[in-house]
């Protein structure tokens, strides 16, 4: 089932999809709709790791000094 929306583009980005539908032979609706499932699909599992996160720290999940202190030895770098 597909569903339709409205939106308002800045003319230049307009232009630019125009242009980018004509030279690969796509048409304009299809470019938007696989730009918007990858923005949709980027954000959201961005927005989930947060969520987890905030679990996990409220939890009181979190790593050990020791693991920290590893980590900082092995990935600081020190200047001379």
């Amino acid at each position: 089932m597909q569903t339709s929306m409205s939106i308002r583009l800045p003319k230049e980005l307009a232009t630019q999809l125009g242009e980018l539908a004509e030279a690969t032979g796509r048409t304009k609706s299809f470019l938007a709709v696989q730009a918007l499932h990858e923005f949709v699909e980027r954000e959201s599992w961005q927005v989930a790791e947060i969520q987890k996160a905030l679990r996990e720290a409220e939890e009181g999940d979190f790593a050990p000094d020791e693991d920290v202190a590893a980590l900082d030895q092995k990935w600081s770098y020190h200047a001379h």
